[in-house]
């Protein structure tokens, strides 16, 4: 059993190395050579030694933690992103703190105010945003905030996105070019940078291709709400013959929608795109013509982000828009005249 008087000056006797050895083992990203490294472990296992974590955090004044701020856990498309975020972090000594927030800024930043008494070391924003007044107050303070899959007019937050607008437009010349024309979009949520621009690109690429959206919806980035809003558009008699949902998970519950109460094929009755390519979105019984994040490339861009500003302890904004890619799946089809 561990014996919490164990102390590093103990290990160090035993192991034949200096104090600061000891320290250097059991601090990610120092450099201790093979040797001296197994000879201290060693000696921690024999005396039931544990590093006091807090102990040299108010020594040298970091944390080693990063709040993460998320609010749609339930979409697939974050589990996957906290996963690689804390697995990037580990390897270079950091921990993860997760907050849930609602998508209010008053209400997420009375969580950031919470995050803060933590005494993080930065903060990552999924999907999420926050006030002006609660930036500059982190900025103040030396704290990196980084928004992840989010941006913000304030010019002094720092973000990390796809190009949303990019994608909106490839997907409406997608359905445009596949002989689609009555065309649908299932909207997320409305104060969402992202929902902005994912609405405009499609639109622009319908303008370019001489067409109007032919009927809209808000889904709010909501599974039931997604729901409720298929079922509005399809429940006239001239329906659309595609539709984009703002992103996959929404565009999972309107095929659910579509096929089983409505009874409409997809994609002989329906095409349907998304917009994220999570996992799901390759399984057969989905098989979602989507666009995809680059989750991998937005996780180390965020990382590096926050590293470099806590390295230079002072703020480094930076924005990063990052290129995704168009995803042909079944879900989709091409027709030769409009019906």
């Amino acid at each position: 059993m561990a014996n919490e008087k164990v102390t590093s000056l103990e290990v160090a006797a035993l192991a034949g190395v200096s104090q600061s050895a000891v320290s250097r083992v059991f601090t990610a990203g120092s450099s201790v050579s093979q040797k001296t490294a197994e000879k201290v472990r060693a000696a921690a296992a024999q005396l039931g030694y544990r590093p006091n974590v807090l102990a040299r955090s108010l020594k040298s004044g970091k944390s080693r933690i990063i709040g993460l701020v998320v609010a749609y856990l339930e979409n697939y498309f974050y589990p996957e992103m906290v996963e690689r975020l804390s697995t990037e972090l580990q390897k270079v000594g950091y921990h993860v703190l997760i907050f849930l927030a609602p998508q209010t800024s008053v209400n997420v930043d009375q969580v950031i105010r919470e995050i803060l008494d933590y005494q993080v070391d930065g903060i990552v924003m999924a999907s999420v945003s926050m006030s002006s007044d609660l930036a500059a107050r982190c900025q103040e303070t030396g704290i990196p905030v980084v928004l992840f899959n989010r941006a913000h007019e304030d010019k002094n937050l720092s973000s990390v996105t796809s190009d949303n607008f990019a994608g909106g437009k490839a997907l409406a010349d997608y359905l445009c070019a596949t002989g689609h024309s009555r065309i649908a979009y299932i909207a997320g949520f409305a104060g969402a940078s992202t929902q902005a621009d994912r609405e405009a690109g499609f639109r622009a690429g319908l303008a370019d291709a001489g067409q109007d959206l032919f009927a809209r919806a808000d889904g709010n980035f909501d599974y039931r709400t997604a729901q409720m809003a298929a079922r509005t558009l399809f429940a006239t008699q001239r329906r659309p013959d595609a539709v984009f949902v703002a992103n996959d998970h929404m565009a999972f519950a309107v095929m659910d929608v579509l096929r089983f109460e409505l009874g409409l094929r997809v994609p002989e009755d329906v095409s349907v795109v998304g917009f994220d390519d999570v996992p799901p979105a390759a399984w057969p019984a989905y098989n979602l013509t989507t666009y995809r994040q680059r989750v991998d490339q937005m996780v180390q861009e965020t990382v590096d982000m926050l590293l470099a500003w806590i390295a230079a302890d002072q703020p480094k904004v930076s924005r990063v828009v990052l290129p995704g890619e168009l995803v042909i799946r079944s879900s989709t089809r091409r027709i030769g005249i409009a019906r």
